[in-house]
């Protein structure tokens, strides 16, 4: 093989392997921590550094370092010295050195003689990112005082990389969003009092949410066996295990949602448990097997669904106190007399309180208000 195809070769290589990093990096938090490890080693560097969301006199914004990077002196930037550097406000994408910005300012500048000669940084390289809707990442890598400066072909290789970090800050992002929405609706789920267990393909269970953590610890009817959903009683079983294969089975996106509904009895007596199976629409990767294939969704009757939901109610329906709480046992399924023994009040004085309930809801009657209240938004809270 010829030389230069051999330089050549190798060269693809590290470009590889660093874009690897950049775009695993992604998925990390914080992100694209591993990256700049890689980077620093890349550019035999003292410290790489990401500083997203870029600091203001109200926010020191979000920094990621390499390892190598002192926890004092980056809290030192972080709460005093970012204010003085003047190395900031680059133009979009272009890599620079100080010297190039400022000139002979830039040694005599009061950033570098008490933040970088104290830490031995001696060189230093950067670029801005502006990343859309005015949020913009600073990217610096660092050397120490006695290594040698950053080379045309240093800052070459620089450009080279930054798109690539761009595209994974801007996924990074995306993960960072979608993540934020998983996790706001499982717990507006889970406040619903709505249990989710999702099953792959093979009919195992891959996931629970606390509510059907909970319901399942009890193992009052419905059990899980071997990570395997399963009933107490054997006519119920065979009833679920048909659902799960229909759900589970290999049809198109087509087909319907909701597979079907079952109740399971509770040897204990209480009310059953009423389940809900939908099927997860599949995507076309094959680690989509390895996803939830079908969700079930079961709740349980018996279960206080708007505790701690006092403060809203009154929020809503401008009640006292008192009468938030009275109108809460009522859409819990209480009667009057058992509202009014939780309340630790009289039977009159409760009934004065559900008189004022009325007045400013504009309810008639107990049913009317009870729809009213599960209908509205309380459960979310």
């Amino acid at each position: 093989m010829p030389v230069p195809q051999a330089q050549q070769l190798v060269e693809f290589e590290r470009l590889n392997s660093v874009f690897t990093a950049i775009y695993d990096g992604a998925s990390e938090d914080p992100p694209l921590h591993s990256s700049l490890q890689t980077l620093r080693e890349v550019f035999d560097a003292k410290h790489t550094t990401l500083i997203l969301r870029p600091a203001t006199a109200q926010n020191a914004g979000a920094i990621i370092n390499t390892d190598t990077v002192n926890a004092h002196a980056s809290e030192s930037y972080r709460t005093h010295f970012y204010a003085l550097d003047p190395f900031v406000g680059l133009p979009d994408g272009e890599v620079v050195t100080p010297e190039e910005l400022m000139g002979p300012r830039w040694s005599k500048s009061t950033f570098y003689r008490q933040f970088m000669e104290p830490v031995a940084v001696g060189h230093l390289l950067g670029a801005d990112l502006r990343m859309g809707g005015g949020s913009e990442c600073r990217f610096r890598v660092s050397r120490g005082i006695d290594a040698l400066a950053f080379t045309d072909d240093d800052k070459r290789f620089c450009r080279v990389l930054l798109p690539h970090l761009k595209r994974a800050i801007q996924l990074h992002t995306r993960i960072d969003d979608l993540e934020s929405e998983r996790q706001l609706f499982a717990g507006t789920l889970n406040r619903m009092q709505l249990g989710t267990i999702s099953i792959t393909r093979d009919g195992t269970v891959l996931d629970l949410n606390p509510e059907a953590r909970r319901i399942l610890e009890q193992r009052d009817g419905l059990l899980l066996s071997a990570q395997h959903l399963s009933t107490e009683g054997a006519t119920e079983r065979r009833e679920l295990q048909r659902v799960l294969r229909t759900a589970l089975a290999d049809q198109n996106d087509e087909g319907p949602a909701v597979i079907d509904a079952i109740s399971v009895t509770r040897p204990s007596g209480q009310a059953k448990l009423c389940l809900v199976i939908r099927r997860v629409p599949q995507g076309i990767s094959p680690e989509s097997r390895q996803r939830p294939a079908a969700i079930v969704f079961v709740r349980d009757p018996e279960a206080t669904r708007l505790n701690g939901a006092n403060e809203v109610v009154r929020r809503l329906f401008n009640f006292t106190r008192m009468e938030a709480a009275l109108a809460l046992h009522l859409a819990d399924g209480l009667t009057l007399d058992e509202a009014a023994e939780k309340l630790g009040v009289r039977r009159n004085t409760a009934r004065t309180y559900l008189r004022f309930i009325f007045c400013k809801t504009g309810a008639t009657r107990q049913t009317t208000l009870v729809r009213m209240m599960l209908n509205s938004v309380v459960s979310l809270a």
